[in-house]
């Protein structure tokens, strides 16, 4: 799940023989089986259940190896042989983690984190540098850099200046910390991974391996296609689908990019209008019900809910997203008169739902799971031998074979190295602030900046998740804020779930706001447009969540808090508002015909107003807000109502 471009993601793991890749398929075997033993608590794997250590130094034992058997010391280095030093590397890593293993109990008994013995530290040191490399080539250097420095924190902590202050610590207690405590490496992060992320990923995996984007995309095509624009809003819907399985804007757009973006060009679409669809449609995926990544999964745990809580939280934020972009695809059909595919062209909706009709029973008996039973850590267990099974029983052209299955177990090799080793390293990150105390004192200093104002603190967070999520992965940048800068905007009232919410929604639009725009640029070397001028565009078509997070914030009736009435209200009036801002970016009114750039400036001001709670951001009662919302949009409508209709008298004359 990392934010890497297409060449990175399809090109930085090791291709690998028989002889390496045996080991590693072993170790993600073995992998599966402790999470299904560890979540039933089905005593069949070990003969127990592994204490809550001993089982994440096992997870470790089994991923971190592999990390330095895949991935290269550089992008430059061989990615065909292992280098002697990477299997010193991953044989160390094994050694170390073995010790920790074999003293699990006793460091949970005599309370190591604090006051290990002086061999129990010099490993822990020797732990430290290794999870850090792992975490440098899974993340990247900007990650390692992150880590590296606030890791090593503690051993300087009272030497700064007074705002970033705190206590410090002789190298050998840090390590002790970073290694044994349940703060820090085996902290939130890897708990979050070890319990609930494992199982979604494997579903999502299988989903893949099935060929379930094959079929959302063609369910989209048979649906959509034939409509005005309908191409691009099969990217939407496939993506979409696709996005909040795979928890990956990048991998989203490499596998269902390379056949929605040559759709949209079929129909006239510029090559970075159908790259920028792509991209925004793989990032709201990504912020999507029922998976929606492992940053999901983490602020669960650190809300401590249980993650359903989450899922619905984002069910209207990430509809009103996509409802955006589909009135701007919309509205551009329609100013430029681009028509849908033919029909004679376009699946059949009755052939392709039976042909991958168990992709829905797969998808809704997970939701089941999820949301109405409550079952998030059993859920994807249950979800994918149901799928596999049904596939093998029903499916002649997706049944899987040696060669399928062989080709699942390595997809998830690459993807508990790449997420284990980021969220490994992001532990050393929360390890360092909890040792310090430096997280309580930053939050009275961001008060004090922002003189207690709420928005202030929220624009603070809104530009440091962005800057955040350019150089990290949006796990580690949501990690990072969620400590650092959460308690501080709840401190000042605001709901915390949608706190948490907002600091995630923010570190995405990286995906999409040049000048990174990984997603977007993913997106353009598919459709070999400019990446810049797809990035403007991804900005353009995706505006609409740069404010969507204010929303649900300021309103928290948007993550479904509050009475019904009360949320019915609210998102009546996110919807008009949102439905008027994505026409007037297109300069396009549904009904009313063209719009100048004069009456669209006067639109998006007043679309903004409308889901706008009164007494925040200005202070006008909400009342006071409609009356001026609809003063403006009323007279703006009849205004190019009345010279569209000039218009089209003066063409016919």
């Amino acid at each position: 799940m990392q934010n890497e471009n297409k060449e990175a993601a399809l090109g930085r793991f090791r291709t690998l023989s028989n002889i390496w890749l045996w080991p590693l398929r072993l170790g993600t075997i073995a992998v599966i089986f402790l999470a299904v033993n560890q979540a039933f608590n089905l005593h069949f794997f070990l003969g127990y259940t592994l204490l809550s250590n001993k089982y994440m130094y096992t997870l470790l034992f089994l991923i971190i190896p592999t990390i330095f058997i895949l991935l290269p010391v550089t992008a430059k280095a061989s990615k065909t042989r292992v280098p002697w030093y990477d299997v010193i590397l991953a044989l160390a890593t094994a050694i170390v983690l073995s010790f920790f293993i074999f003293n699990s109990l006793q460091i949970m008994q005599n309370g190591w984190e604090l006051s290990a013995p002086l061999h129990a530290s010099y490993v822990s040191m020797v732990l430290w540098v290794l999870i850090f490399e792992a975490s440098r080539r899974a993340g990247g250097l900007a990650l390692a850099v992150i880590v590296g420095v606030v890791s090593l924190y503690p051993l300087f902590a009272d030497l700064m200046p007074g705002p970033i202050a705190g206590f410090s610590f002789p190298i050998e207690v840090a390590a002790g910390y970073h290694a044994m405590s349940n703060e820090s490496i085996i902290g939130i992060p890897m708990r979050a991974f070890a319990n609930l992320v494992i199982g979604f990923l494997i579903f999502g995996a299988a989903l893949q391996h099935t060929g379930a984007g094959k079929f959302f995309i063609n369910l989209a095509f048979a649906l959509l296609g034939h409509i005005r624009g309908g191409p691009a809003k099969v990217a939407i819907v496939a993506s979409g689908l696709m996005g909040s399985m795979s928890g990956s804007v990048v991998t989203n757009v490499m596998t269902t990019g390379v056949m929605t973006i040559p759709a949209m060009r079929r129909i006239k679409l510029t090559a970075p209008f159908a790259a920028g669809v792509e991209a925004c449609a793989s990032t709201g995926g990504v912020l999507m019900p029922p998976v929606m990544g492992a940053t999901a999964f983490i602020m669960a745990n650190f809300l401590q809910v249980p993650y359903a809580s989450v899922a619905l939280a984002a069910v209207i934020p990430s509809f009103l997203y996509f409802f955006g972009l589909f009135v701007q695809i919309d509205s551009r059909a329609a100013r430029e008169e681009i028509q849908g595919l033919n029909k004679a062209d376009l699946p059949s909706v009755r052939q392709t739902l039976k042909e991958g009709w168990f992709y829905i029973f797969a998808f809704a008996l997970l939701v089941y799971l999820l949301l109405f039973l409550r079952r998030e850590m059993l859920a994807p267990y249950y979800a994918t031998p149901v799928l596999l099974l049904i596939n093998q029983l029903f499916s002649k052209d997706t049944r899987w074979g040696r060669k399928e299955l062989f080709a699942f177990i390595d997809t998830l090799t690459k993807l508990f190295a790449e997420l284990v080793g980021v969220l490994a390293g992001i532990g050393l990150i929360v390890g360092a602030l909890s040792m310090t105390g430096l997280a309580g004192t930053l939050v009275n200093d961001l008060l004090s900046i922002a003189g207690g104002s709420a928005m202030v603190l929220l624009v603070i967070g809104a530009l440091t998740s962005f800057v955040l999520g350019i150089g990290m992965t949006v796990t580690a940048a949501y990690i990072f804020l969620a400590i650092l800068l959460a308690p501080a905007l709840i401190s000042t009232g605001m709901n915390p779930m949608a706190v948490h919410m907002f600091i995630f929604y923010w570190g995405m639009l990286s995906f999409i706001t040049p000048p990174v725009a990984l997603g977007a640029f993913a997106a353009a070397s598919v459709a070999k447009a400019s990446p810049m001028a797809t990035g403007f565009e991804a900005m353009r078509l995706g505006s609409v969540i740069y404010f969507i997070p204010f929303f649900f914030v300021l309103d928290p009736a948007l993550i479904l808090v509050g009475e019904p009435l009360e949320i019915l209200r609210s998102l009546c009036l996110a919807s008009l508002g949102i439905l008027i801002f994505a026409s007037a970016m297109q300069g396009y009114l549904a009904g009313i015909g063209r719009l100048n750039w004069l009456e669209r400036m006067f639109l998006l001001i007043a679309s903004l107003l409308l889901p706008l709670p009164g007494g925040t951001v200005l202070p006008w009662s909400k009342l006071e807000l409609l009356s001026a919302a609809g003063a403006v949009i009323v007279t703006v409508v009849l205004i190019a109502m009345l010279r569209n209709r000039r218009v089209i008298v003066q063409t016919r004359a």
